[in-house]
């Protein structure tokens, strides 16, 4: 296997030459560098990422851990922060938790392993003392675990009143809340504090109904929905806390005969691309998950170089208004 020292010979400059070529570090000509290039290829000489880690403190490998790659707020998530990343010359490891938070603790080990240079923490289990105790990099979504960490969250409180207020101006008077387990610790709870608090404030008549504690299990979804609306038959409003949830609240409510938005109004929650794939098309509260995506790598980042970062990043929501409602 060729080393650094064969490709330095065969090229006719020095170790440190082909060394500062390899990091893109002071002033090489550009035929030196073809001519080093060149030479690598040749004897198919691939830099030892790992020790090349070591030497700069960094490896330019971002981790990401996400509860479900298949839920599309998370597969969403996951591609904006792979492309700001990549924009800033780092790569991403994706780990899909699944909830399980044995799985968890083994992903956390194996980033620590790879030396990554932070981790974007997206999970949605009750363990957080394994990221605590990380002394590395590392931003929370939606979760507020520690007073040093930083964390970004969309203004769920803000989100969750858009969508109630938008419900009783419609004239709905009988409003269904359908939301994750509120047993969870997320800041995507003050979406369900921000319905109650506007029920209350104009005296609308309610139902919350939480999910299990596996949030992501499609399969109950249409279980609960279906017995929402064979024991409230005079529900006339439904704000679900993910779009998932609200597109499966218009499946139900079309196979119970009901028409949308005529009998009964719809919103959901997080603006995905998928909403205007339906018939009728769902309206939702957007969270600006692009924003988050960047927003994520660039406080990896700033922790990584000792830069100043702000830790509560919470970021502005906006009403996207379709048919539903």
């Amino acid at each position: 296997m060729a080393t650094i020292h064969d490709v330095a010979l065969k090229a006719g400059v020095s170790v440190t030459t082909v060394s500062r070529v390899m990091n893109n570090r002071g002033y090489i000509s550009e035929r030196t560098r073809s001519k080093v290039f060149q030479t690598m290829e040749e004897l198919n000489y691939h830099p030892n990422e790992i020790a090349r880690s070591l030497l700069r403190k960094r490896s330019n490998v971002i981790g990401l851990i996400i509860p479900a790659v298949s839920h599309p707020f998370f597969a969403e998530l996951a591609n904006h922060v792979e492309y700001y990343a990549y924009q800033s010359g780092c790569k991403v490891l994706l780990c899909n938790s699944q909830l399980d938070p044995v799985k968890e603790k083994e992903y956390i080990d194996m980033l620590k392993r790879n030396m990554v240079d932070g981790i974007v923490m997206g999970s949605h289990t009750l363990e957080v003392d394994a990221y605590r105790n990380l002394h590395s990099p590392i931003v929370t979504i939606d979760r507020r675990i520690d007073e040093d960490i930083p964390y970004i969250s969309s203004d769920n409180y803000a989100g969750g009143r858009l969508a109630a207020e938008l419900l009783i101006s419609k004239g709905c008077r009988k409003i269904a809340h359908i939301c994750g387990n509120l047993t969870l610790n997320l800041l995507a709870n003050n979406r369900s504090m921000a319905f109650r608090d506007v029920m209350l404030e104009h005296g609308i008549e309610n139902v919350v109904i939480q999910t299990d504690m596996n949030v992501f299990d499609h399969d109950q979804y249409g279980r609960i929905i279906g017995k929402l609306l064979r024991e409230h038959e005079d529900i006339d409003g439904i704000f679900a806390t993910s779009d998932i949830i609200a597109a499966y609240a218009l499946k139900g409510c079309t196979q119970a005969g009901k028409r949308v938005p005529e009998d009964i109004r719809i919103i959901g929650y997080d603006g995905i691309g998928a909403v205007s794939w339906f018939e009728p098309e769902i309206s939702s509260i957007r969270q600006p998950i692009s924003e988050i995506g960047r927003l994520a790598v660039e406080l990896i980042r700033k922790q990584r170089d000792g830069e100043p970062f702000e830790r509560e990043n919470i970021l502005p929501v906006e009403l996207m208004e379709r048919s539903t409602t």
